[in-house]
This record gives C-alpha cells, sequence and structure tokens, in this order.
C-alpha cells in the first residue's frame, strides 16, 4: 500500500462528467489499497472568469479581495469531486487550504508556503477517506486568505508530498508529459521520458506551462520525484527527478517561450552609486519580480536602464517606475509589452562550448533581432519581438536538432 497525491488541473475537471471521470481514476488506486490524497485545481476557465469580474470592480484589483475571490474556484471542485466518490459508495472529505493549514507568507496572490500541517489530512487517511485537498491556497498566521499564483495547484501538491512523505507524486494535466518544445507549435516536438529538477527549474521559470516551477523547486529540495502524465490516458508520461550522467549527452533539451513578458527602461539616469536599489527597491516591494536588465552608459556619468517584468505587472510597474523616474530626474520612462523571451535549456551546456554561437547564428539567419541576453549555466535567453516567437523556436528546435531521441553516451 503506498501514500499516493495526485493533482489534477483545470481542463481535467472542467465539467461534472470530467469531474467524475477523475473520481473514477483515483477510485481504481483507492481500490488497489493505497492512500490518495487528490489535489484539484479550478475548473478551466473559471480563475480567468474570475479575474474579469476582478478588473470590472477596480482599474487594478485590491490584492486581498482579489485571494478571497480567486479561493472560490477550487473550492467548487473539491466539493463535487467529493460528491461524486461518496455517490461512487467510497469516503472522502474536501479540504480547503485553511482547513489543511497550508501556512504561508502575506504576500497576496502570490504567496509563498511556510508550513504544511498534517494532522488533519493523516487522520482523515487513517479514517479510510480519500482526501480531496483545494490547489492554490494557504493561511496566513493570522487567519488571513492567500493563493500561490498561477500554477499554485502543483505547488500544493508537491508541498503536500513532501510533507506527507508520500511514496508518488503525480500531476495529472492535459498533455502527456514534458515536450522539447511546446507541440501546439512545432509538431516535430518530442516527449521527453526524464529531466532533471534543474532543467525543469529553468524551463518552467522561462515560460514552460507544464510544471509550476515553486513546485519543481521543492520536488528538488526534498528529492520528490514527480511524473507529469496525462489525465486522458495510461501512458507513462515524464519523470523529473535527480540529475544523472545520461542526461548530460543533449546539448539542448528544450526550447521555450515566455510571452508574459513587458519591458521597461528609464533613459538617462545618473550613473551614481544607490541608484539601481532606489529604482528596484520599490518594485520588489510591490512583489513584482524583475528578470533581465540591461545597463547602457551613456557620455556625461548618464546611463539608460532596461529590464523585465512579467506583463501581468505592467501597468503597476509603470506607475510605480514613473514615480521614481521623476523623483531621480531620469529623462522619460518607456514601456512595451509587445515582446517575447525565447530560451534554450540543458545540462549538456555545462561541459559544451559553441551552444550560443549556435542559438544567435540561428536567429540571426531568420532575421530576428535579439533586444536584450540573459544565460545562466545551463540557459540561454533571448528577448526578441513577440510576432517572431514561433519562428524562432521552429528554428532552434531545428538547429539543435531535438526530434531525435538522445543517444547515451558509454561511461
Amino acid at each position: 500500500m503506498a501514500l499516493i497525491v495526485q493533482k489534477f488541473g483545470g481542463t481535467s475537471v472542467a465539467t461534472p462528467d470530467k469531474i467524475k471521470a477523475v473520481a473514477r481514476r483515483v477510485l481504481g488506486y483507492k481500490q488497489q489499497g493505497h492512500q490518495m490524497v487528490v489535489v484539484l485545481s479550478a475548473m478551466a476557465g473559471e480563475t480567468n472568469k474570475l479575474v474579469d469580474f476582478a478588473n470590472q470592480m477596480q482599474e487594478i484589483p485590491d490584492q486581498r479581495e482579489m485571494d478571497v475571490l480567486l479561493s472560490s474556484g477550487e473550492q467548487v471542485t473539491v466539493s463535487l469531486f467529493a460528491m461524486a466518490v461518496k455517490e461512487a459508495g467510497f469516503n472522502a472529505v474536501s479540504l480547503l487550504g485553511d482547513q489543511v493549514r497550508i501556512l504561508t507568507d502575506d504576500l497576496h496572490t502570490k504567496a509563498r508556503i511556510k508550513k504544511v500541517e498534517t494532522e488533519t489530512i493523516r487522520r482523515a487517511l487513517a479514517e479510510d477517506k480519500v482526501v480531496v485537498v483545494a490547489g492554490f491556497q494557504g493561511v496566513t498566521e493570522t487567519g488571513e486568505i492567500t493563493t500561490l499564483g498561477r500554477g499554485g495547484s502543483d505547488t500544493t501538491a508537491v508541498a503536500l508530498a513532501a510533507a506527507l512523505e508520500a511514496d508518488q507524486c503525480e500531476i495529472f494535466t492535459d498533455v502527456d508529459g514534458v515536450y522539447t518544445t511546446d507541440p501546439n507549435i512545432y509538431g516535430k516536438a518530442r516527449k521527453i521520458k526524464k529531466i532533471s529538477y534543474d532543467e525543469m527549474l529553468e524551463l518552467a521559470s522561462l515560460g514552460a506551462k507544464v510544471l509550476d516551477i515553486r513546485s519543481v523547486g521543492l520536488a528538488k529540495r526534498y528529492n520528490v520525484p514527480v511524473h507529469v502524465r496525462s489525465t486522458f490516458t495510461d501512458e507513462e508520461g515524464t519523470w523529473v527527478v535527480k540529475e544523472d550522467k545520461s542526461m548530460e549527452s543533449m546539448l539542448v533539451s528544450g526550447v521555450t517561450y515566455n510571452k508574459n513578458e513587458a519591458r521597461i527602461t528609464l533613459s538617462k539616469v545618473q550613473d551614481t552609486p544607490g541608484i539601481a536599489s532606489r529604482i528596484f527597491t520599490p518594485i520588489s516591494d510591490a512583489g513584482i519580480n524583475v528578470d533581465m536588465i540591461i545597463q547602457n552608459t551613456r557620455a556625461g556619468d548618464l546611463t539608460d536602464l532596461t529590464f523585465t517584468v512579467p506583463r501581468s505587472d505592467f501597468k503597476r510597474a509603470m506607475q510605480i517606475v514613473e514615480k521614481i523616474g521623476s523623483e531621480i530626474g531620469a529623462e522619460r520612462v518607456t514601456g512595451s509589452d509587445d515582446i517575447a523571451k525565447v530560451s534554450i535549456v540543458g545540462v549538456g551546456m555545462r561541459n559544451h562550448s559553441g551552444v550560443a554561437t549556435t542559438m544567435f547564428h540561428t536567429l540571426a539567419r531568420e532575421g530576428i533581432n535579439i533586444l536584450m541576453i540573459s544565460t545562466s549555466e545551463i540557459k540561454i535567453s533571448c528577448i526578441v519581438e513577440e510576432k517572431y516567437t514561433e519562428l524562432a523556436i521552429r528554428a532552434l528546435h531545428d538547429a539543435f536538432a531535438l526530434d531525435q531521441e538522445p543517444v547515451e553516451e558509454e561511461l
């Protein structure tokens, strides 16, 4: 008998019939004698609908009230799922984030998990119940409802698997694993059988929507193997695990993109100590992540500072930066949200040269201008005009022959 944590995304529970189908799938495990903890997202489209409602109320919705609003989506699915299990003749209990006591910090809409209390879940499992937990939700020490941000249900599942020391953590979604690139963009995309935590962290941070980056970080920290697979088939998906020697045989494991990008530039800023801190501290305090930063020095102790933020935070960031720009005497503040980030990722980059050259040459050959560049030990990212995103993905996928199965080197 194993303790299994399974998470089902919004497309998996999009209708009452699909919720019943997921319940039947879970009960198949239950009938084999396993203890089951199930984490559910809101129905597909429900969160977007709630966000739209909020935007009709306030131009920039209050973050606390957004958490109260958005957490309602998962409450619907877990209660319906528990009903479906009970209708099938088994016992179940639905639990919200504050009932489980998934304790978070107090950063509304983007809270981070601090601790998961397991007593309530263990007691329910001991009573032979299927435990159904609302994904995406948490609670502060003072009882405030919080949400974990987009993709937060993945994080809930991995956090529960780690806290409960589960035997398996399976993430069920509408795709059957992690691919070398988005198969909706390029039909030559290939499913990856096994990928390292570090590679998956980079892919998730760079726009791959299969797993939330925080869930991968938790899985790596607590060594939780994660199986990403489809709700709609029984095929094995992709295992996200510790790196092994065989993974270094591929220079590049995947090509990904992120259109949730916006660029902000402060022109002719004084190039003096403390300026960067004055610019970025208020942005950080607002809970906005800054990604890529480029500084171009001008004559006369002046500089231009360009950086990227999530497109979803663009309006708030521009309000903050315009105020800062006025305070520090910047000539002007400009911004645009018609950009995208295209990236290649692979642990094989650590021990092979020429990867960046191949990427830059490939984009140049297609007439794609690179606006910004960022690198790490196992990834290279380029900001390009959004209209070139798909072309860049296909060209890079071909340049690194990602449609071909890797040949494992003999040790």
